[in-house]
This record gives C-alpha cells, sequence and structure tokens, in this order.
C-alpha cells in the first residue's frame, strides 16, 4: 500500500478503493472531482450494481431486454462511445487526472488507459492481449490479431480543460450472460471474455493491486500516491441492536463517557442504559470481527477501566438557561441530539441558547458502532414536529438552528420531506436564523437529496465518521462513496456543505489527512474533528486517545487543503460551535480574515 508522508499540497494520485458503489453516486463523485482543477488526481476503483450505460452515442435499442427484468438500470452517460454493462465481479477504475492538452489527446488518453489493462493483464497471468486495430474496436482484447479475439475490458473516457473523466471496466469474473442483453459498444457479434472465462481465477483484491501499479506508473512517475481502501473482508453486518443477544450493554461510567459527569441530565425519550458503570459484558462477536477484517484488534483498545486523560474531562455547569431549555424541549415533545447522542457539551451548548434538534423521532433504522441512538422499531414521523421546532427556536431566540435526523430507511424518501418542512417552519416563524441540515445519506436517492436542497439550507451537513477502511465496521449500513456523493449534490447545488469524522477508533493519522483531502477536493466548507467516547461496553471500544495538539495539526492541515474551517479538539462534536463554524467557512469563501 502506498502511503503519503505529510500533507498534499497538489499533484498527488490518490486511489480510492470504494467496493460496491452505485453508478449514480460515482458519476456525481467524477464530477465533483473534475469540477475542480488544479487540485490532486484520482484514481476510484469501484463494482457497480448491474447496470447498463449508454454513451453520448449510445443508443435506447442497443439495450435489448427489459432492464429491470433482469435486474438492472440504464443510466445515461457523459463518456464517449456506445452502450456497455457493468456489474458485480468487473473493475471499473475511473482516472480523474490530468491529461497534456493538445490535438489528438483524447485518443492518447484512451491508449493510455488500455495500456494500464494490458500491462496489469500481463501481471496477472494473461500475457498477449492487446488492441485490435479497427475503428469501433477499442479496448483491450484477449488473442488480438487470431481468429478469436475477445474482449476483457471496455474503455471510455471524456476530457475537458484538461481534466478526464470515466475510464475502463476490466471483467475479472461478471455474469457474461448480461453482455447477451445488449449490443456492447455497438460490436454485435464479437465475444466479451472475463478473467474466470480464460481460466485464470483471480481475486479482485489482486487485480486491483495490479491496475494500480500500472496506474501509479503511469499518472504518477514521480511515486506520490496514496491509497485507501475500504475493507476487503468484512462478517454480514449485524442488523440487530448492537450485538448478537448481548442487548445494548450498560453505559460506560466516569472514566470513558461524558453522561456519568451530568448525572442530573435525565435520558431523553428513547434513551437507553441504567447509568452504572459499565458491566464485562464482552465485545459483540460480529462487531469485533468487523473490525477485525479492518485490521483492527478489539482486545487491544484501551482499557475500559483506564482513567481518561485530562483534557477528555468537560467542565459541567448546568445552570438556569440549561433547566429553562430542558422545561421548553420537554413542553414542545421534542428530541435533541445533545442528549441522544450523549455528547459532552451539551451544558456549554444549551447554556448558549443553542440545541440540535433530532426530529423523525427518536430511534434510527441502522446500527451504527458509535451511537447511542435508540435501533428499535420506528414510528410513523409526527406532521406537526416542524411546526415544534419552529416554535422551539423562536421561543429560545436561536439564531443558527441544527436540525438533524435519525436514518429512516423505513420511509419511501427517508425522511426528505419531513426535513425539508422542518428548515420552511423554521424559517416561516424566525425569518433571520440560519439552518443548518445534518442529514443521512437517504440511500443515495437523488430525489429525496434534491428535496432537502430545494428547502435550501443555510449548511448542508452529512457525516463520512471514520477514515475507508473502517466504514463497514463503524456504519455496517453506510458507504464511504455514497456519503462523498451526498456531500457533493450538496456542494453542486451551491449550498455550504459541511462533515466529521470521528476520532481513536483505529485509525492512522495518513488515513484522515487522506480522508481531508478527499473532502476538500469536494469544495466541503466545514469539516469537525473529534474524539470518539464509548457510549457502553457493547459499542466500539476506543483504540486510542488522540491529543489536542494532534488535533491541532490536522486542523492546520484541513485548511492548508483548502477547507474554509476546521472546528477540531477532543471534545468537538458534529454540532458543536456550529454558528461560529458557518460565520467563519463564510468569511473564508468571502476571503475575509477574522479579527
Amino acid at each position: 500500500m502506498f502511503v503519503q508522508a505529510g500533507v498534499s499540497v497538489g499533484g498527488m494520485l490518490r486511489v480510492r478503493w470504494l467496493g460496491r458503489v452505485a453508478y449514480r453516486d460515482a458519476l456525481v463523485l467524477q464530477r465533483a472531482l473534475h469540477g475542480r482543477p488544479g487540485g490532486d488526481d484520482y484514481l476510484l476503483l469501484v463494482e457497480h450494481p448491474h447496470v447498463f450505460t449508454l454513451g453520448v452515442r449510445g443508443r435506447a435499442e442497443d439495450v435489448l431486454v427489459d432492464p429491470a427484468g433482469v435486474g438492472a438500470e440504464v443510466v445515461r452517460a457523459d463518456r464517449g462511445g456506445q452502450v456497455t454493462y457493468h456489474g458485480p465481479g468487473q473493475l471499473v477504475a475511473y482516472p480523474i487526472v490530468s491529461v497534456p492538452g493538445g490535438a489528438g489527446v483524447v485518443p492518447l488518453h484512451m491508449a493510455a488507459l488500455e495500456q494500464v489493462v494490458i500491462d496489469a493483464l500481463a501481471d496477472l497471468g494473461l500475457p498477449g492481449c492487446g488492441r485490435v486495430d479497427r475503428p469501433g474496436y477499442e479496448g483491450a482484447w484477449v488473442d488480438p490479431s487470431g481468429s478469436r479475439p475477445r474482449k476483457i475490458a471496455a474503455v471510455g473516457a471524456r476530457v475537458t480543460r484538461g481534466r478526464s473523466m470515466h475510464g475502463f471496466a476490466l471483467n475479472v469474473a461478471p455474469d457474461l450472460a448480461m453482455f447477451g442483453h445488449i449490443v456492447p459498444c455497438g460490436l454485435a457479434g464479437e465475444p466479451v471474455t472475463s478473467l474466470q472465462a480464460e481460466g485464470l481465477d483471480v481475486p479482485m483484491r489482486d487485480v486491483v493491486d495490479a491496475v494500480v501499479r500500472h496506474a501509479a506508473g503511469r499518472w504518477a512517475p514521480d511515486g506520490r500516491v496514496e491509497r485507501q481502501d475500504v475493507a476487503w473482508r468484512v462478517a454480514r453486518a449485524d442488523l440487530a441492536p448492537f450485538s448478537r443477544g448481548l442487548g445494548p450493554g450498560t453505559p460506560v461510567g466516569p472514566d470513558h463517557h461524558t453522561r456519568s459527569a451530568e448525572p442530573d441530565v435525565p435520558p431523553g425519550p428513547d434513551r437507553r442504559g441504567t447509568g452504572r458503570r459499565a458491566s464485562s459484558t464482552p465485545q459483540p462477536v460480529r462487531l469485533v470481527g468487523r473490525l477485525a477484517a479492518a485490521g483492527v484488534d478489539a482486545a487491544a483498545a484501551v482499557p475500559l477501566a483506564s482513567p481518561k486523560p485530562a483534557w477528555l474531562r468537560p467542565k459541567v455547569h448546568h445552570g438556569p438557561e440549561v433547566l429553562a431549555m430542558r422545561r421548553r424541549l420537554r413542553g414542545l415533545d421534542l428530541v435533541t441530539v445533545c442528549e441522544e447522542a450523549g455528547c459532552p457539551n451539551l451544558s456549554e451548548c444549551w447554556a448558549e441558547g443553542t440545541a440540535t434538534f433530532m426530529v423523525l423521532g427518536g430511534r434510527c433504522t441502522r446500527t451504527c458502532g458509535f451511537c447511542l441512538v435508540d435501533t428499535s422499531r420506528p414510528g410513523a414521523p409526527d406532521p406537526a414536529e416542524p411546526a415544534r421546532v419552529g416554535e422551539a427556536v423562536a421561543q429560545a431566540g436561536i439564531t443558527h438552528a441544527v436540525v438533524t435526523m435519525v436514518a429512516r430507511d423505513d420511509l419511501e424518501d427517508g425522511g426528505a420531506g419531513h426535513v425539508a418542512a422542518t428548515v420552511a417552519a423554521v424559517r416561516a416563524r424566525t425569518p433571520a436564523a440560519a439552518v443548518e441540515v445534518l442529514i443521512s445519506d437517504m440511500k443515495g436517492d437523488p430525489a429525496a437529496l434534491d428535496l432537502v436542497a430545494a428547502a435550501r439550507p443555510d449548511v448542508w451537513n452529512h457525516n463520512v465518521e471514520t477514515v475507508p477502511r473502517l466504514q463497514r465496521a463503524v456504519r455496517p449500513q453506510a458507504s464511504y462513496a455514497r456519503s462523498l456523493a451526498v456531500l457533493a449534490r450538496g456542494a453542486a447545488a451551491g449550498l455550504t456543505t459541511k462533515s466529521s469524522v470521528i476520532l481513536g477508533v483505529g485509525e492512522e493519522e495518513d488515513e484522515v489527512l487522506g480522508v481531508l483531502a478527499d473532502l476538500a477536493a469536494l469544495g466541503t466548507g466545514i469539516v469537525t474533528l473529534g474524539q470518539y467516547l464509548r457510549p457502553t461496553s457493547t459499542h466500539l471500544p476506543v483504540a486510542r486517545w488522540w491529543h489536542p495538539d494532534d488535533f491541532e495539526r490536522l486542523k492546520a492541515a484541513g485548511e492548508a487543503m483548502g477547507i474554509a474551517h476546521v472546528e477540531a479538539s477532543p471534545l468537538t462534536r458534529s454540532s458543536h460551535h456550529a454558528g461560529r463554524a458557518a460565520e467563519a467557512a463564510r468569511g473564508a469563501a468571502a476571503g475575509l480574515v477574522p479579527t
């Protein structure tokens, strides 16, 4: 694996193996990265669910079946070429790289794509692949000059403003019958093959390694390559609350979790736990398995009984402002993430008259390994809730309202309409208030995300939470690529975008720097970084405590990469100082220097 040393200042090739990614999300990511020239180059490596894509010369009639009948969708792409198929068992590579200008730039880039594949195939045990010297026969072929050439990789690219998009699709072990449902690349009757069909049973990881090796030699000859992979082998996601019958566990005591330092803050409507010190409940087997697959040894984690460092002991003061906020929220039957997530900054924010409202109930349809929010079956959304949030913002005189949500995969629109209605309700009661939304990925549904964007929140916040390697261990029902696509959609809509990373679950500093680079490349305006605090004994263990100096170093690195504002400290949470961060980001975007 290639790893960066220090902070990139441009010219780096950043390689991302992203696993299974919807085509629409990959396309959004490509467009976002392509639209920011002058930064780092990228190589995105993915598998797609079944999809037929039509290039600029693609004809609908070249899809010979009803796509839904074979479990596929059809997407129009802005690459060259005609119709092709992508699906599981096929490696799709998208180089978003700087391409020298001049006449014939596209054919030269296409030839470079083909050569990367041909060289990788030779490494994998399939020498003699090459090109067929006939118009329309772009790609890599087995036995190209023989009596029966067979296409093993398709290529298609777009080069504008000196940057490339799209790339190649290499057949490793896909269902070749899917190619029979189309006229592949307009070549009726020409056979399509794969490594598997040619007698080579090669793991996808080995194919990725070979492609990265030759791509790096071509697009990063100086060796400046940084690579991150989502986990390759993971246990099946545990969809029950956290564990195999172990239940939610007991809250970790004063050594780890700050809730014990706030004994007079009662649990919210759906809070779990007893307030007791953590028992010796063992780690959930599947959670430990997912960590192990990502290279984290749970047995080497910070012991439950070890004391927290001094910098993780917040000063708690529950004055009249906090009590008044609690009464106001209870009177309006509202849920705050401040309580549901056990935020260590609750007293500070409430004393300032700020609260983060969690809409759509207090029960989430996902089981992230770090989160204290309840995972019981959620109820129907309350149609009166948006108006109550609007009333609470007005009563409290809040100038920057944060509206977050539980994931609601049970709803057709993922809760998008409810969030949009809440934004509208706040604006109706308090027109001068800024509104920040902290949304789920809504399963990447463009219509749902567009509905929230149409409400024009002042800040579009979605958290990537952790580094690519740990995504499937930390939040098994989410996707790093999908989260990046959600942020890219917000930026494309002209909104200030924001994201958050929790530290201390097994990540390395170079990996965090890579995530900051990804967020910067997408135009993310605000990033928050904070220390993970284990809520209960059956949540993710703490792998390490990050020092305040580490957070200062990461803040400086992120802002040097172009992120307008990085809020970073051990006790920082996604909505901590949200108003100040938004103001700082707006000032940075306007070229203003804070005084």
